[in-house]
């Protein structure tokens, strides 16, 4: 129930954040599709500037990249153009972005030798990648599993969190590397299990 709870208050949380910019987009000639590029060149940005060691702008690019992130959506269903081939890429470029932004930062840690850096971020991108496949596969069985504590939105806050908070100390983007990888194993264990559940009705 709680987790049911944590994605229908994520929703309305999406749904507050992205309606004004939404509903004016929708009068333009702005496609679904572009603002799903944009967002992913952002994120592209934001690991060259991981790579050159600017963490504290890098932060603020991957908060806006996520904002972006959640208009497409939001876009294609206001303006009735949503398509199963926009869903593909949609999801197709998150995965690109998460894992350029990951391997970034493995490149950053790996400049000053520090191996639990590398480490952290070299495990957080199979946790991530594995919250995602899990959903994508119930749902080609036509599974609902929209179950989990740590989606793509909260991944995404927690490392812009990390790397704004590193222009105090470097470790507070290893600390949020740990969390990422603690609770997106946690989440695929959910979704695991709600997957389990599910397929045993049947």
């Amino acid at each position: 129930m709680a987790v049911t709870k944590s994605s229908q208050f994520r929703k309305t949380a999406e749904d507050y954040l992205t309606r004004w910019i939404v509903r004016l987009l929708a009068r333009t000639p702005v496609a679904p599709d572009m603002i799903t590029w944009f967002g992913f060149f952002l994120s592209l940005g934001a690991a060259a500037l991981i790579i050159t060691e600017h963490l504290f702008a890098a932060g603020f690019v991957v908060l806006l990249a996520g904002f972006f992130d959640m208009l497409d959506g939001g876009l294609a269903r206001s303006t009735d153009r949503a398509s199963r081939f926009g869903a593909v890429l949609d999801s197709t470029l998150d995965r690109l972005a998460e894992a350029t932004l990951l391997l970034s930062i493995i490149v950053f840690y790996a400049r000053g030798g520090f191996i639990i850096g590398i480490l952290l971020a070299g495990i957080a991108l199979p946790g991530s990648f594995l919250v995602s496949y899990i959903r994508a596969r119930a749902e080609g069985m036509s599974l609902k599993c929209e179950v989990g504590l740590f989606t793509r939105a909260e991944r995404v806050i927690v490392l812009a969190l990390g790397l704004l908070l590193s222009r105090i100390d470097y470790g507070f983007l290893a600390a949020a590397l740990g969390i990422i990888v603690l609770f997106s194993f946690i989440t695929a264990s959910q979704r695991l299990l709600h997957v389990w559940q599910e397929t045993r009705k049947n």
